[in-house]
Order: structure tokens, then sequence, then C-alpha cells
């Protein structure tokens, strides 16, 4: 192998389909494949000897086959760039992984890895908010959507046959259906649309912050309030004011056994005050 086809190769693997994507797809295209033999070579070079090189030769070899199945994944509406860049990442898991003493291919090795990394990137992508994060819903979320493409909306027969096939509920097809058919809404839309039918989030959900209005009329019963209780606390004697102010409205609350220290009566008899002050305080704000 050449210097120049070496480093070509390394950077298809490490730059990516970046800039003009159709001459990355023709250029993956036009690299050799290598036959079972130099696969194994390469693979024992890697595992054995720790060879980069060998590595980045056999990542090379399979790239036009990622392409391949990133094709497959355009429905969903994301670049083809991104969803090649993403199975170029579990191609090259799979080839850490790879043992050349399991009898099979890499290609058959590595489709695995492959489809896993973009279904997590169409997962990721696919919406805003993640519309499956089960093992289940990912099933679901994938099958399902080839399934509607052939069936449209799903009839009660067609809901049991699905979850027969998939091995899920049929509570879960039907929810499954219900976020494949949604949309994701703009919160707060760029461009006003003089259309009485058009509407957003931001239109009818409450905004977190309070509403100014009840702001004011929260300050206003406080207001009233504070002052309503310290009119009725003014109706008390000293002793039955102070034990009050000293068990519910001091920073430091008093104990019972405090207060009776102080007024050198028992612990029930300040117990008995309070109650009484506290009826009376609130007889007062009542009326």
């Amino acid at each position: 192998m050449t210097t120049a086809v070496a480093t070509a190769k390394r950077d298809l693997v490490f730059a990516g389909p970046v800039g003009n994507l159709d001459a990355y797809i023709q250029a993956v295209n036009s690299l050799p494949v290598l036959s079972a033999e130099e696969e194994q070579r390469l693979a024992r070079r890697f595992r054995e000897q720790n060879d980069l090189e060998a590595a980045r030769e056999l990542v090379v070899s399979q790239l036009r086959f990622v392409v391949h199945i990133a094709r497959g994944y355009l429905g969903y509406g994301l670049p083809l760039a991104d969803l090649i860049q993403e199975g170029n990442i579990g191609l090259m898991k799979a080839v850490k992984r790879f043992d050349p003493d399991m009898g099979v291919r890499l290609v058959s090795f590595a489709v695995h890895w492959i489809r896993a990394e973009i279904h997590e990137f169409v997962l990721r992508n696919w919406r805003l908010v993640k519309v499956a994060t089960t093992k289940a819903q990912r099933k679901l979320f994938f099958n399902l959507r080839k399934a509607k493409q052939r069936l449209g909306w799903l009839s009660a027969e067609e809901t049991e046959a699905v979850a027969r096939d998939l091995g899920v509920p049929a509570a879960e097809v039907t929810e499954m259906e219900k976020r494949l058919a949604g949309q994701d809404l703009a919160f707060d839309p760029l461009i006003e649309v003089d259309d009485d039918a058009a509407y957003a989030p931001v239109h009818y959900l409450p905004s977190p912050e309070p509403d100014p209005a009840e702001l004011v009329a929260e300050g206003d019963w406080e207001s009233q309030a504070s002052e309503q209780l310290a009119q009725a606390l003014e109706t008390l004697d000293q002793r039955s004011r102070d034990i009050l102010q000293s068990r519910w409205l001091a920073d430091r609350k008093v104990t019972l056994q405090e207060l009776a220290e102080r007024y050198g009566v028992s612990a029930e008899r300040i117990r008995q005050i309070e109650q009484q002050a506290i009826r009376k305080l609130r007889q007062r704000m009542a009326a």
C-alpha cells in the first residue's frame, strides 16, 4: 500500500463525510474490498499486536457498507452525512471488538454496531422530546414506523398483529403510534400568523412567573392580616401577649418551661394561658 493511499484512507476514516458528500461516497465506493484471507490477517495483526494501521484498513474496507446502511434511514429527515458519521463510529467499535476466530466476516459482525449507533442518533435527533426510552419502545419506534408505511393508521386487529409480531403489549403499540403521529411545535413561533385557528404553546400555557395581579392581592392580604394581628394582640394583657410573642412570633421560640420559670407558675398554666390567648385572637380577627 502506498503512502498516498494510506493517507487518503486515514482521512476518510477520521474526517468522515464532510464537505462534498457525493465525493466522499464516490471515494469509499472506489476503495478495494478485502478478501476473507486479508481480513483475517489484518484482524489478527490488530488483535495480537495492536497494529492501528491494520485497524484502519479494516475500517476503510467497510465504509461503503456504512453508506449503504445509512441510506436506509433517510426517511427520518436527518442529514445523510450525519447518519454516515454515526455509522462510522459504530464500525470502529465493531472493529475493536471483532474476533477473527469467530468464523464470520467483519461485515456480518459490524452491522449490529453500525445500526446501534445510527439508531441512537435518530432517537436523539428525530424530535426535540425523546419518543423512545425503553428497549421495548426503541424496538417499536423502528419496526412500527416500517409497518405504518404499509398500513397507515392501525385498526384494532392490526394493532394486535403488530403487538404479537414484536412481542409487546397492544397498549404500547397504540402509544407509540400516537407519538409517531405527533409533531414538534415551536413554543414561541418567530412568524406571527393572522389566523384565529393558528396557535402555539406560548398562547395557552401558563407562565411560570407569578401573576402580577395575584402578587398585589397576596401582598394586600398579608398587609391586612398583619395589621389585624397587631390590633388583636393589643387587646390582650401583657402576660398573654408576651407568651404568644415568645412562643410564636420570636426568631428563637421559647419553651413552656422557660416561660413558667419567668412567671413563677407551672408549664401547664403557661399552656392554658397560651390557648386562651389564641382563642381570643381568632375571635378578634374573625370579627
